[in-house]
């Protein structure tokens, strides 16, 4: 009988962790994705016959399209197999992937960007709920570690796209190259068996904390709006202010991925050692700190580069930090995270638009301005926030 418990239990978390290294893939082509569209923004702009006024709407386009896939992904995952769901997703992003360098209208082109962002606003929803459902209260170094797995592959991103663009001279090929990563991963979804659905008692439904809920949906707003715009406009930003060669430029990017990714894998153990009110609260005064060198040295590219690396390493544990404080005091199932991600979209969707206007009407310094005035609102609503969280952690 103990022998049997002992391979029943064996087999148990070798199932988790077959469906955790998967949820880890997902989250690289996620990275490799999302991270694509700074360092090609430019090149978009040219192939539609833009200005970056214009172009900017892609942001939009795909955060609200982000949203809306994280809303009703949310509600999907609560009702069928997760992993048909993200595989379908992926296969949806293989193809738009495919499609954005042989577009030359604009309109069309936000079209693709709208399906691409419901894939990734459903699959965000997805890895972040099946792996809580999978290893529940000790999901907070997990969820680190899926986070990590997403900066890695935005890390990765424009490291590809410099290559490919420096070998072929087209940005076509870059985004061709991306497109045929993700394929795999999907495929894989598809092989791997499902978490069961988590069926909610009332119980379970009367334990939602409706205004932890909305606080840490702003809350994610006002993050995700500035990591978005941040290392969406990194690489215009010092291209216009003549700070960098457009190859030097896609390093920086590179650089910020690459320290956001350093700052997740640091995060994994500090998740298990600390309480989730003091690392959250260290990362925004490293952001804040990040910007002010940034904008006070604004003319060199050290401090630029100093800040970049500080502000990707202080972002990093933010967003996995969060979901693992409110696993604590809600009751997570897919609409949950839903809400949530539908905050950190409509955020994703509106500061890099606002930036976007400034950029050339005012000038690119109004990009660290913003950034700043954000950070600092959001530092605000995170003290509203750990004053409803009293659920010890």
């Amino acid at each position: 009988m103990s022998v049997n418990t002992t391979l029943q239990s064996a087999g148990a978390e070798s199932g988790k962790m077959t469906k955790t290294i998967n949820y880890y893939a997902v989250f690289v082509a996620i990275g490799l994705i999302a991270a694509s569209l700074g360092p090609t923004l430019p090149g978009l702009a040219e192939n539609t016959g833009s200005m970056l006024s214009e172009i900017s709407f892609l942001f939009t386009a795909r955060s609200l399209a982000y949203m809306m896939g994280s809303f009703l992904g949310g509600r999907l995952y609560d009702r069928v197999s997760g992993h048909m769901v993200m595989g379908s997703c992926l296969l949806i992003m293989v193809v738009t992937m495919f499609l954005v360098p042989l577009t030359s209208l604009l309109w069309v082109l936000v079209v693709i960007f709208l399906v691409l962002g419901m894939a990734e606003g459903s699959l965000d929803v997805g890895g972040n709920t099946l792996l809580v459902w999978v290893h529940r209260d000790n999901v907070g170094p997990y969820m680190n570690a899926l986070h990590f797995f997403f900066g890695l592959g935005a890390f990765l991103s424009p490291i590809i796209i410099a290559w490919v663009v420096l070998v072929s001279g087209s940005i076509a090929w870059a985004y061709w190259l991306l497109s045929l990563l993700v394929l795999p991963v999907a495929i894989w979804l598809f092989v791997v068996s499902s978490p069961p659905v988590k069926i909610l008692s009332k119980n379970n439904l009367d334990s939602v904390d409706n205004l932890l809920v909305v606080l840490v949906a702003i809350f994610l707003f006002l993050y995700v709006g500035a990591e978005v715009s941040f290392g969406g406009w990194i690489f215009t930003y010092c291209i216009t202010l003549g700070l960098a060669t457009e190859t030097t430029a896609a390093f920086l990017t590179s650089g910020f991925w690459g320290a956001f990714t350093i700052g997740r894998l640091v995060g994994i153990p500090i998740a298990v050692r600390f309480r989730f009110h003091t690392i959250i609260l260290v990362d925004l005064m490293g952001c804040v700190c990040s910007l002010v060198i940034i904008l006070l040295w604004s003319d060199s590219m050290f401090a630029v580069f100093i800040g970049t690396l500080g502000i990707g390493f202080s972002m990093a544990s933010i967003f996995p930090t969060t979901l693992s404080l409110a696993e604590r005091r809600i009751t997570i199932t897919g609409k949950v995270i839903g809400w949530f991600l539908v905050g950190a979209s409509a955020g994703g969707m509106t500061l890099p638009l606002l930036i976007g206007q400034f950029f050339e009407s005012i000038g690119p310094q109004m990009t660290m301005v913003v950034l700043l005035i954000d950070l600092i609102i959001a530092i605000g609503v995170y003290v509203i926030l750990i004053r409803q969280s009293v659920k010890p952690t």
